[in-house]
């Protein structure tokens, strides 16, 4: 989709709902000065269009005992495809992103696990893949996101 079809007003109603997207729609229309129908025609045409993929809800993962996050950059054969490298790790749990990159590294996989132990033994799993020939592990102090609280 071209950026040409939102307005400033559909940013602004975006923006309010990665903020909180529980927040109601007569909420929005009282902060982007519009009917509540109007932001609902908005909205709808922003899911039809792609722009909305869905909704979710953010958890703090430390509080259910997985606190520790890591990313760990893969380097694969030089035969491995994209979804080779993909599928290295997206069946497990602990993998919350996969993302392949032009150039070094193959990949980066973001982690998410309870502690120490559990990364060494998820980074051993991880390595036992053939196509696997180095990793370099990352763990995350502290971290921000954009529509996070």
């Amino acid at each position: 989709m071209a950026d040409a079809t939102l307005d400033a007003t559909d940013r602004e109603i975006l923006e309010l709902l990665r903020e909180d997207a529980r927040r109601t729609l007569s909420d929005i229309a009282t902060r982007v000065t519009l009917s509540t129908a109007a932001v609902k025609r908005r909205i709808d045409r922003m899911q039809e269009l792609g722009v909305i993929l869905g909704y979710t809800v953010q958890v703090d993962h430390a509080k259910l005992g997985w606190g520790v996050e890591a990313f760990i950059e893969l380097r694969f054969l030089g035969t491995s495809g994209v979804d080779e490298i993909i599928q290295t790790t997206t069946r497990m749990p602990e993998a919350q992103a996969v993302f392949t990159i032009a150039g070094d590294p193959d990949a980066l996989v973001w982690l998410r696990v309870r502690d120490m132990a559990h990364l060494q033994r998820t980074i051993d799993e991880i390595r036992r893949s053939h196509r696997v020939t180095s990793t370099k592990t990352l763990i995350a102090l502290d971290s921000w996101m954009r529509g996070r609280r």
